[in-house]
């Protein structure tokens, strides 16, 4: 039942977004990343990442789902969402716990138990997750819910990144691991008790039956996306082993970058495709323009995302760093980039409404291409932090002006519906980039290492032309 809120409401509903923002941006851009490293050197770190992230977005996708279908229904004393928060976040310290100590193994062992802990990690960290998103529309009127949002905003994007950056970042990046975990963990579980003062009720109404329809769709759509991504990167596999021994560096670099380029499209629309027709129908006939706007946020998405992710390799390729020495400077940017975005997501919303949301979600792709032309152009850590700036600035345009655009073109009675399929396309993203980019950049760091870093800067070139093809999808959206 909504009732109105107080001040404090706003941030007892919103504060557990500081310690899962936290989890996120330490966990994938940089501690797993050091771990894959450790585990199976430098000549095949981008491959085995992929496959880390690949099936940890995918696990993380349907496990949100299934989690936000029972938290919908739950008739616990506490209230529908704080007993998932509570239990999601207590399991969470094992897994975290676990991932910490793989820091000893070493090998395939110690990666296998990486993605094992990593994939239970998604499970339980998006059991309250689930819950989480779900506070808002249980307990803030409508007339509030763009104050409370906010509120979610500021804690969820900038807030986390500083503290990454001035704690988390600088103890990895000074060979603390465990210290950067354990601040991180202090964070989840300080945030994790402050969200369950949130005036939440018990559920009393009754529901009808559990539909298990929509989320066996999402099971069957979310396996076509894996199979075609798989298949994606097993060609770029094979377009390696047919190539080795070639000493033309100028063909192989523009081979792969067209190769790495035509599978991330080709895996953008097919799997775009087959979700929306799976899912609405025959009515993806009639709403073409919806399917466009999909691929072009998949395609968005699918730059800016693998970008973050694979900084750590980037820098430390491009500068010359070794191991946790690049993960200071990847928090820092990682901290640019999010007051960016926070500040263009704030401003775009009132461009959007004053030039129009196609024109800026345009815009968006081409500044973001430029900040990746800036970054990859020169070896240096202060251009590739200018070059981030423009990307976060992209990024935050792209948010707003592109969500907006969505929402004006699905059908009002059907909008949540349509506007689902987008998750796929948040999870797609990173795992179309990182899984099929993985062995392109790994491919260079082993055949031409007289370039030191060469493999990133193709890897990076090309999620900057999937920001283009964004723009391409783009004029197919009426």
């Amino acid at each position: 039942m909504q009732r109105h809120i107080s001040w404090y409401d706003y941030l007892s509903i919103n504060i557990y977004y500081v310690g899962l923002s936290i989890l996120s941006n330490t966990m994938a851009p940089l501690v797993i990343p050091l771990l894959v490293e450790q585990f199976v050197g430098e000549a095949q770190k981008a491959a085995y990442y992929g496959t880390i992230r690949l099936w940890g977005l995918m696990v993380a996708l349907l496990a949100q789902a299934f989690w936000g279908l029972l938290s919908d229904r739950s008739t616990a004393r506490w209230g529908r969402r704080r007993p998932f928060i509570l239990g999601g976040t207590l399991a969470d310290l094992v897994f975290i716990a676990a991932i910490g100590f793989s820091a000893g193994l070493r090998g395939l062992t110690g990666f296998w138990f990486l993605f094992v802990m990593y994939l239970l990690l998604q499970v339980t960290t998006n059991a309250a997750q689930a819950a989480q998103q779900g506070l808002i529309p249980d307990l803030v009127p409508e007339n509030q819910r763009g104050r409370v949002s906010a509120i979610k905003a500021v804690l969820e994007v900038p807030l986390p990144l500083i503290v990454i950056s001035f704690s988390i970042g600088r103890l990895i990046g000074a060979g603390y691991m465990w210290g950067g975990i354990l601040v991180m963990v202090a964070v989840l579980v300080l945030s994790m008790l402050a969200a369950l003062f949130v005036r939440e009720e018990r559920l009393r109404e009754t529901l009808p039956a559990l539909d298990w329809t929509p989320f066996a769709r999402l099971v069957l759509m979310t396996a076509l996306f894996a199979i075609i991504i798989l298949s994606l990167g097993e060609a770029i596999k094979f377009i390696g082993a047919l190539v080795v021994g070639v000493k033309d560096f100028a063909a192989l670099f523009i081979t792969f970058g067209a190769a790495g380029f035509l599978a991330m499209a080709v895996a953008v629309a097919l799997g775009v495709w087959l979700s929306v027709n799976l899912s609405i129908g025959a009515a993806a006939r009639a709403t073409p323009s919806f399917t466009w706007w999909i691929v072009n946020r998949l395609a968005f998405l699918a730059g800016a995302v693998n970008l973050s992710t694979f900084t750590v390799y980037f820098l430390q390729g491009r500068l010359g760093l070794v191991r946790e020495q690049a993960a200071g400077p990847a928090a820092n940017l990682l901290l640019v980039i999010g007051v960016l975005i926070l500040i263009f997501a704030l401003a775009s919303g009132w461009l959007a409404d004053r030039f129009g949301h196609k024109r800026i979600v345009a815009i968006a792709g081409m500044v973001g291409a430029l900040g990746v032309a800036i970054a990859v152009a020169v070896p240096d850590l202060n251009v590739i932090a200018i070059g981030a700036a423009f990307i976060g600035a992209a990024t935050g345009m792209f948010y707003t002006a592109n969500w907006a655009l969505g929402t004006s073109l699905v059908p009002k009675a059907e909008a949540g519906r349509y506007l689902g399929i987008s998750n796929l396309a948040g999870a797609g993203a990173g795992a179309v980039g990182a899984y099929i980019g993985g062995p392109i950049a790994d491919f260079f760091t082993v055949n031409v290492p007289s370039v030191p870093g060469l493999g990133y800067v193709l890897l990076f070139a090309i999620y900057g032309v999937m920001f283009l093809f964004s723009v391409v999808a783009l004029t197919r959206v009426k």
